[in-house]
């Protein structure tokens, strides 16, 4: 049994050297909406959410991390969606997905694109500004 109770995702957080940059991709890419965000002295940040319950946190990088800037999910020198390593990315469905993947391309997008043994179930892979990874599969989102 697991220790805690009633569990749901609430939030993946992202860093960026440029929020307004990111939040502009997620929003007109997967229609992110932006939501009441905190204001900290120190950094930036933008919330969107994905209704009706998503939330994307984007934080502003800290100048002082040790931590390598993106692409985080490639293990290749280019930020090629092939490379993608299949553990570290963030998935969406979506209801449109030949007519999103055009959009992708039309915008300059690289796209890998993968279609399953069943021949139904398509997949997108691509990055965000940042390097991150990101799939979008062409199965129905879970109802609620």
């Amino acid at each position: 049994m697991a220790a805690a109770k009633g569990v749901c995702l609430n939030h993946i957080a992202r860093e960026t050297p440029n929020v307004k940059r990111l939040a502009e991709f997620y929003q007109e890419i997967l229609g992110f909406e932006m939501i009441e965000s905190p204001k900290f002295a120190e950094f930036e940040v933008i919330w969107l959410r994905l209704p009706p319950l998503f939330s994307l946190h984007l934080i502003e990088r800290n100048p002082e991390s040790k931590l390598p800037e993106g692409p985080w999910s490639s293990t290749a020198p280019v930020a090629d969606p092939k490379n993608l390593p299949r553990g570290h990315h963030v998935s969406f469905s979506v209801s449109n997905f030949d007519s999103f993947v055009q959009t992708l391309k039309e915008k300059g997008i690289q796209v890998f694109e993968k279609t399953q043994p069943d021949g139904k179930t398509k997949q997108a892979f691509f990055f965000d500004p940042d390097g991150n990874g990101l799939e979008v599969g062409s199965w129905e989102a879970p109802q609620q």
